[in-house]
Protein backbone atom coordinates (compact mmCIF):
# COMPACT_ATOMS: atom_id res chain seq x y z
CA UNK A 1 0.00 0.00 0.00
CA UNK A 2 1.29 3.42 -0.96
CA UNK A 3 2.00 5.79 1.93
CA UNK A 4 0.15 9.11 1.83
CA UNK A 5 1.96 12.17 0.55
CA UNK A 6 1.39 15.83 1.31
CA UNK A 7 -0.13 16.31 -2.13
CA UNK A 8 -2.83 13.79 -1.16
CA UNK A 9 -3.68 15.91 1.92
CA UNK A 10 -5.96 18.95 1.98
CA UNK A 11 -4.28 22.33 1.46
CA UNK A 12 -4.28 25.22 3.92
CA UNK A 13 -4.96 28.63 2.43
CA UNK A 14 -3.05 31.70 3.51
CA UNK A 15 -4.65 35.03 2.71
CA UNK A 16 -2.20 37.81 1.94
CA UNK A 17 -1.81 41.02 0.00
CA UNK A 18 -0.05 40.94 -3.39
CA UNK A 19 3.06 42.59 -1.96
CA UNK A 20 3.15 40.04 0.88
CA UNK A 21 2.79 37.23 -1.65
CA UNK A 22 5.70 38.66 -3.63
CA UNK A 23 7.83 38.80 -0.48
CA UNK A 24 6.99 35.19 0.38
CA UNK A 25 7.80 34.06 -3.15
CA UNK A 26 11.10 35.96 -3.11
CA UNK A 27 12.12 34.50 0.26
CA UNK A 28 11.14 30.99 -0.78
CA UNK A 29 13.07 31.34 -4.04
CA UNK A 30 16.13 32.67 -2.22
CA UNK A 31 16.03 29.60 0.04
CA UNK A 32 15.43 27.39 -3.03
CA UNK A 33 12.10 26.14 -1.69
CA UNK A 34 8.57 26.26 -2.99
CA UNK A 35 6.32 28.72 -1.16
CA UNK A 36 4.45 25.77 0.34
CA UNK A 37 7.62 24.09 1.59
CA UNK A 38 8.98 27.40 2.87
CA UNK A 39 5.81 28.20 4.86
CA UNK A 40 5.54 24.66 6.22
CA UNK A 41 9.15 24.69 7.47
CA UNK A 42 8.72 28.09 9.11
CA UNK A 43 5.35 27.22 10.68
CA UNK A 44 6.61 23.95 12.16
CA UNK A 45 9.71 25.65 13.54
CA UNK A 46 12.19 23.79 11.35
CA UNK A 47 13.73 26.96 9.97
CA UNK A 48 14.93 27.34 6.43
CA UNK A 49 18.51 26.80 5.37
CA UNK A 50 19.31 28.91 2.38
CA UNK A 51 21.78 28.29 -0.42
CA UNK A 52 23.87 31.07 1.14
CA UNK A 53 24.20 28.98 4.32
CA UNK A 54 25.63 26.13 2.27
CA UNK A 55 28.16 28.48 0.66
CA UNK A 56 29.23 29.62 4.15
CA UNK A 57 29.71 26.01 5.23
CA UNK A 58 31.78 25.24 2.11
CA UNK A 59 33.94 28.30 2.80
CA UNK A 60 34.30 27.24 6.44
CA UNK A 61 35.52 23.81 5.34
CA UNK A 62 38.01 25.37 2.90
CA UNK A 63 39.45 27.75 5.52
CA UNK A 64 39.56 24.96 8.10
CA UNK A 65 41.58 22.83 5.67
CA UNK A 66 43.99 25.72 5.00
CA UNK A 67 44.50 26.16 8.72
CA UNK A 68 45.17 22.44 9.16
CA UNK A 69 47.76 22.43 6.38
CA UNK A 70 49.53 25.46 7.87
CA UNK A 71 49.56 23.86 11.31
CA UNK A 72 51.01 20.66 9.86
CA UNK A 73 53.77 22.61 8.12
CA UNK A 74 54.53 24.48 11.30
CA UNK A 75 54.75 21.23 13.29
CA UNK A 76 57.16 19.84 10.70
CA UNK A 77 59.43 22.85 11.19
CA UNK A 78 59.36 22.42 14.95
CA UNK A 79 60.57 18.81 14.70
CA UNK A 80 63.85 19.99 13.15
CA UNK A 81 63.28 17.65 10.23
CA UNK A 82 66.23 17.70 7.80
CA UNK A 83 63.86 18.64 4.96
CA UNK A 84 63.23 21.97 6.69
CA UNK A 85 66.83 22.73 7.71
CA UNK A 86 67.03 25.77 5.43
CA UNK A 87 63.83 27.38 6.69
CA UNK A 88 64.64 30.67 8.36
CA UNK A 89 63.00 32.67 11.10
CA UNK A 90 61.41 35.06 8.62
CA UNK A 91 59.61 32.19 6.90
CA UNK A 92 58.35 30.82 10.20
CA UNK A 93 57.10 34.28 11.20
CA UNK A 94 55.35 34.61 7.84
CA UNK A 95 53.58 31.28 8.40
CA UNK A 96 52.52 32.39 11.89
CA UNK A 97 51.06 35.57 10.36
CA UNK A 98 49.26 33.47 7.73
CA UNK A 99 47.83 31.24 10.46
CA UNK A 100 46.52 34.29 12.31
CA UNK A 101 45.02 35.72 9.10
CA UNK A 102 43.36 32.37 8.40
CA UNK A 103 41.95 32.30 11.94
CA UNK A 104 40.44 35.75 11.35
CA UNK A 105 38.97 34.58 8.04
CA UNK A 106 37.48 31.56 9.80
CA UNK A 107 36.02 33.83 12.49
CA UNK A 108 34.39 35.97 9.75
CA UNK A 109 32.85 32.90 8.10
CA UNK A 110 31.47 31.68 11.42
CA UNK A 111 30.11 35.15 12.19
CA UNK A 112 28.38 35.19 8.78
CA UNK A 113 26.76 31.83 9.56
CA UNK A 114 25.57 32.91 12.99
CA UNK A 115 24.52 36.47 12.11
CA UNK A 116 23.01 36.83 8.64
CA UNK A 117 23.99 40.03 6.88
CA UNK A 118 27.52 40.10 8.31
CA UNK A 119 30.68 38.76 6.79
CA UNK A 120 31.67 38.34 3.16
CA UNK A 121 28.96 38.96 0.57
CA UNK A 122 30.28 36.43 -1.92
CA UNK A 123 32.04 33.14 -1.56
Amino acid sequence: MKSPTRKDSPAIKVYCQPDERAQLQAKAAAARHSVSSYLLNIALGYGVRSAQDHRHVEEFIRVHGDLGRLAGLFKLWLTNDERTAEVGESTIRAVLEKIEATREELRDVIRALVTPGTGPDEF
